[in-house]
């Protein structure tokens, strides 16, 4: 079942334009291209984040334009570059953006679990200064994981780890999504990552 088409025409301020892609249920896709082609505007611009023109993008084969903004960004959720955590422990963390979102507060054992996808065995309660850029990265990304219902959009979620970590982080991503039935589109510079875990190749990066 296809879960996310976007057309040939659609395009951002006149100077990036997409090919047609369409995105199956349930795969694990990579967006690749040269520096500046567009990869994380093309996630936002699927996040709704920014607007696309009317007719471009279609998910579970509706119009964009035909659902209610913040509903959808709940299930198609993009996870973005710049890691944004608040002065407080990780779990002070995850409460923050689940009371941002008005939802049911996570148990400590679901977080910590989450914490774990995401090659972090530290509890719960460890002050969020005391970590360096890639467990701060990694915490970032356990948190809106946490939250994936339908579709996680991933801009560069390994871009602070070394190559081990970040293979072991992806391995246990694929798995959770294939486990949880959620469709992934990642933003990634490795061609090594790509060739080991895509299972769909999205190259984007043409001029108008």
């Amino acid at each position: 079942m296809e879960r996310i088409h976007t057309t040939s025409r659609l395009h951002f301020q006149d100077f990036l334009h997409y090919p047609d892609i369409a995105v199956e249920a349930g795969t694990f896709a990579f967006v690749t291209g040269r520096s500046g082609a567009g990869k994380s505007t093309y996630l936002r611009l699927l996040n709704g984040s920014i607007p696309a023109d009317p007719g471009c993008m279609f998910f579970r084969g509706l119009p964009l334009e035909e659902y209610q903004i913040l509903p959808y960004r709940r299930q198609v959720l993009l996870v973005p570059q710049a890691v944004y955590l608040i002065q407080g422990t990780i779990l002070d963390n995850f409460h923050f953006y689940y009371d941002a979102r008005r939802q049911t507060r996570v148990e400590e054992e679901r977080a910590a679990e989450f914490l774990r996808l995401c090659c972090l065995d530290f509890p719960v309660d460890t002050p969020c200064d005391t970590l360096s850029g890639g467990e701060r990265q990694r915490v970032f990304l356990a948190i809106f994981l946490s939250l994936a219902t339908d579709v996680v959009l991933l801009d560069e979620p390994t871009a602070a780890l070394d190559e081990a970590t970040a293979r072991q982080v992806l391995d246990n991503i694929k798995e959770y999504c294939k486990q949880q039935e959620l469709t992934a589109l990642c933003v990634c510079h490795s061609p090594k990552l790509v060739e080991l875990f895509a299972d769909q190749v999205i190259v984007v990066g043409g001029e108008i």
